[in-house]
């Protein structure tokens, strides 16, 4: 055998055995993978998370637990600022964000120590959101929505007007409502929370917390559903929201109360915002510096979850019937839900500073 072909041989030998070690790297057996949550325990994202936790489980190779640890702190930007400068790239830790991650970033909350582009996304779930009120008023509402808005004092627990919050609060605004929040609660749990103990008397879930924990009490009488925020067709056109397809969209209200389709500086920064917050709502990622075999294993095991033949059987009344993209099509949606418009965020900034007096 001449030089060359020694050598070739051996490369050969040593590309495939490194290739060998690296797909080992990829199997967790005996591991317990943290997925960290940044909200309290009881919201949206902690259902969505503890819903894929022992499906994850099954999928990834070597079957690892997988434990939702809720990190919850200013506006769940604590989460992921430790995620980025803690986690190691080992495939042992992944983050679970949702708009309220993706707004302050978008924003330039000075909170914000996290870049989205660092991070690789392996899981983007579309959602949806609702907005209830007390039986007493929504019987009002349905009877006349501008005697309402004309005569009641609104009061809602707010994690915070940059976070996903933004999208009812501007929503309720252009309507005309007079809606007092309370900033700082940790997690839309603890919003429903308040609106039990009869301290709010206006509050929204994204679908998968309102499907969990709010459809009891529409049951029971106690809650009554009257807007959601939509969802978008193929052309991108806002329409129904497929999880709740009788209730209206604050689309068709505003047209309702208003006598007008939505339009002008206020209604483009809104949709902007609903893009970015909900068609790509929830993400799961891995953190900088993580091995593509990682990555695929993530991707493969979030794919066969997604495809499972009773997938939306037992997902539909956890999460709604919404998209659940991987690979590929989770790239666009993390693109959908980290940019907006330059000229849709000035004016929310400057909406911000004049409504709440929050400086960006």
């Amino acid at each position: 055998m001449t030089l060359f072909k020694k050598l070739t041989t051996t490369g050969a030998a040593l590309v495939f055995a490194l290739g060998a070690s690296m797909l080992q790297a990829a199997d967790f057996s005996g591991e317990t993978i943290e997925w960290i949550i940044p909200f309290k325990e009881g919201g949206g994202s902690d259902k969505w998370a503890r819903f894929y936790a022992p499906l994850l489980s099954e999928a990834l190779p070597g079957n690892p637990s997988v434990v939702v640890k809720n990190m919850p702190g200013a506006g769940s930007t604590k989460g992921a600022n430790w995620f980025a400068k803690r986690a190691r790239a080992d495939g042992k830790t992944i983050l679970g964000t949702s708009g309220s991650t993706q707004f302050p970033f978008l924003l330039g909350d000075r909170r914000v120590k996290f870049d989205y582009a660092d991070w690789n996304v392996v899981l983007a779930s579309a959602t949806g959101g609702v907005a209830y009120l007390p039986p007493d008023l929504a019987k009002r509402w349905q009877a006349d929505p501008q005697e309402v808005i004309d005569n009641v004092q609104f009061i809602y627990g707010s994690q915070g007007a940059t976070r996903l919050d933004l999208v009812p609060l501007l929503a309720w605004e252009m309507l005309g409502m007079k809606v007092e929040p309370i900033f700082g609660i940790k997690g839309r749990g603890a919003g429903r929370l308040m609106f039990e103990r009869g301290e709010v008397n206006i509050d929204y879930q994204t679908s998968s917390g309102f499907l969990g924990k709010v459809m009891p009490l529409v049951e029971e009488g106690k809650a009554v559903p009257i807007m959601t925020w939509g969802a978008l067709d193929d052309n991108g056109t806002i329409v129904r929201d497929p999880t709740f397809p009788d209730i209206p969209t604050f689309k068709e209200v505003y047209t309702q109360v208003k006598g007008e389709k939505p339009s002008g500086d206020a209604w483009e920064a809104w949709k902007a915002f609903f893009v970015a917050g909900f068609p790509a709502q929830k993400m799961v990622f891995l953190p900088k510096g993580t091995s593509q075999e990682v990555i695929d294993a993530y991707t493969k095991a979030f794919k066969s979850i997604t495809e499972r033949p009773d997938f939306r059987k037992i997902s539909v009344k956890r999460l709604g019937v919404y998209p659940q993209s991987t690979g590929k099509a989770a790239k666009i949606k993390l693109v959908q839900g980290t940019k907006v418009p330059e000229s849709a965020k000035k004016w929310v900034k400057n909406w911000l500073k004049e409504r709440y007096g929050v400086k960006l």
